[in-house]
Formats: C-alpha cells, structure tokens, sequence
C-alpha cells in the first residue's frame, strides 16, 4: 500500500487534535513512579523544560518497547531461545525517479525472477544489500524503500541503535548505487531525499499480559471470548533461514484483550509490538493494521476502566468494551 508520509502526518495531527487530546512532542520518558507495587502514580518526561511529572488514572503503553511497563516493574521477554531479535530496517526514499520507467521496469522485489536483485546479490559487489527490497512510488518520482537489515543483539540498547542508524544510511546509499548500476534509466539522476527519522525496530520487548498469545494460537485461527478485533496477517519474521507462514483467503484469527493488560499492574495498557504474545507470534502481530487495533481497544478500555472497575483495567466489563467496538466499526466474532 502506498503511503504519502508527509500528508498522513498533518491527517494524524488533524484527528488527534480536533478530538480534544493534548500532543507534547520532543518529549521522551524517562521515569515511572509507583504509588504501590501495582499501582502507576505519574510518568517522569524529559523535554525542553526538564523533568516534569504527569498523573493519571491510566496510561497506556504505547513506547514500541515497552519502557513504561518494564520501569513500572512488568515482566518482560525478548528475543527467541538463541538471544535473536528479528533485523531491523532504515527506510529511505528516492527522489527524482522517472516514474513511467519504474512502472515499466521489472520491479525490485525478490519475488519477482526478473528484478535486478538477483543478479546484484551474485556480483558481490554491494555487500551492504540482501535479498529483502520492498519499494512503493508514493508520489510523482518518489518511491519509498523498505529495504536492507541490520542485525542488533538488543533492540533497545540506545549504542546499538546509534549505530544501527549510521549503518542504515550506509545500506540506502549502496542501495541507490545498485540501482544507478542496474536500472540507470529509471534511477540515473535520483538521489536520496530522506532516511527515517528512527530505526524500523521490528522486534524488542514483549510485555507478559494476563494470557499470552502463542504462534498455536495463530495457527488455530483461534478465537476468544474476550477479542477485540481480528488479524490475518502472515508471520512475518525477518531472520535469516525463517520461513513465513501465511493463512488462506478469508482466514484470521482473534486479538484477545487478555494481551494488552500487564500481569500484575493495574492501570496499564499495552498496545503495539509491546503486547502479549511469544516470540514467533510477534511475528504477525507486530504490524500496523493490528497495532491500530490494540491501540484503539486499549485507549477505549482506559476510559471504560475509569468509569467501571476504580482505573482497574483487569476487571473492567469487556462485553460492553466490545460494544462499544463494534459500534465504532470495530470487527470481531
């Protein structure tokens, strides 16, 4: 799917903002203070005014890595029994591209027999590009690249990640030195407009929630009572030597709410890669379509657990959360 970035943005800021809530950026988290054991009390965020504390009555994890539930003492894992995390990825985008010649050319993707990938991973003569090259033409001579890996022991070790980043810039420009090598008439005169602003971290922590969802679950098709929408994703793990696993036309499995709530705290939500599920799990349910799920069920379960269960969010009533889901446009069985 094609995605102009830049416009989507102003389209984020446009919903956020006209809903009422408040939006701080330049701000990180530093710090979680505990009213008791189970129990967040404030969030310590760093920006431009220094430290300064924010209470609520819920919070909702939404960091990617989970910070917020492993500082407020969450149990976590992270990784596969080898001490792997999946590749991480800089994504880039090309401009001046003859748009006409890239819709007419044999498109980069591995899966295609006739893209130039092949052939340039034989050379050996760009030892910084592998096999994985997903691209999109997101505008008029533009196309964005999902392409390359870095590998990392510890996707959340901030060394690690700062150099992930200088080596992602150096896999995009080998990258566009390919293509220049390959495919002159669509790529001769492009040039990188734009490396992202932070690294494609596909894999970090996992937050142990009240049920852990399991790669069984998703080879069942599984679902559950308390689901709060469904998922057909492929698992899709980006390690060297795994083969993905994909369901047939009209298959999905069911997201239980039992993933966003973190074992033993009782105001906090997960939502995004952080949430419930073994590592192989992960693999499907660590991208956007079902990040915005959970992400909308569990902002949805914050207001409901300060209304119903006393900021609880283990024991709120999650057949009226589901109600409300659906009557949002939510699916689910």
């Amino acid at each position: 799917v094609s995605i102009n970035p830049e416009q989507l943005m102003t389209v984020y800021d446009d919903m956020v903002c006209s809903s009422g809530a408040k939006v701080l950026f330049f701000s990180r988290l530093a710090d979680v203070e505990m009213a008791s054991d189970d129990t967040i009390e404030a969030i310590i965020v760093a920006n431009k005014n220094g430290l300064t504390a924010f209470k609520a009555k819920v919070f909702v994890d939404c960091t990617g890595d989970g910070d917020l539930s492993v500082w407020a003492g969450a149990n976590y894992f992270m990784g596969n029994n080898s001490d792997q995390v999946q590749l991480s990825t800089l994504c880039f985008s090309v401009a001046n591209v003859d748009s006409y010649g890239y819709t007419t050319n044999p498109n980069l993707y591995w899966e295609n027999k006739d893209s130039p990938i092949h052939d340039a991973l034989k050379s050996g003569k760009y030892p910084l590009i592998d096999q994985h090259s997903c691209n999109n033409l997101i505008g008029p001579s533009v196309v964005q690249f999902n392409a390359g890996h870095i590998a990392m022991t510890n996707s959340t070790d901030p060394w690690q990640i700062s150099d992930a980043m200088v080596k992602g810039r150096k896999v995009a420009t080998e990258y566009l030195r390919m293509l220049k090598d390959y495919q002159p008439q669509v790529y001769g005169n492009a040039f990188i407009v734009k490396t992202a602003s932070l690294l494609g971290i596909r894999e970090s922590r996992r937050i142990e929630g009240d049920y852990v969802f399991t790669i069984q679950d998703w080879l069942d098709r599984k679902s559950f009572d308390d689901e709060i929408g469904r998922n057909c994703y492929f698992v899709d793990i980006h390690i060297k030597g795994y083969e993905a696993k994909h369901y047939g036309r009209g298959e999905s499995h069911g997201i239980p709410y039992r993933i966003l709530t973190p074992k033993g705290i009782k105001n906090l939500l997960t939502a995004g890669r952080c949430i419930s599920t073994d590592e192989e799990a992960l693999g499907s349910l660590r991208v956007m379509p079902p990040s915005l799920v959970t992400g909308e069920a569990a902002g949805l379960a914050a207001a409901l657990a300060i209304k119903q269960s006393k900021n609880d969010v283990h024991n709120i009533d999650v057949d009226f959360l589901r109600k409300r889901l659906r009557e949002e446009g939510q699916y689910f069985k």
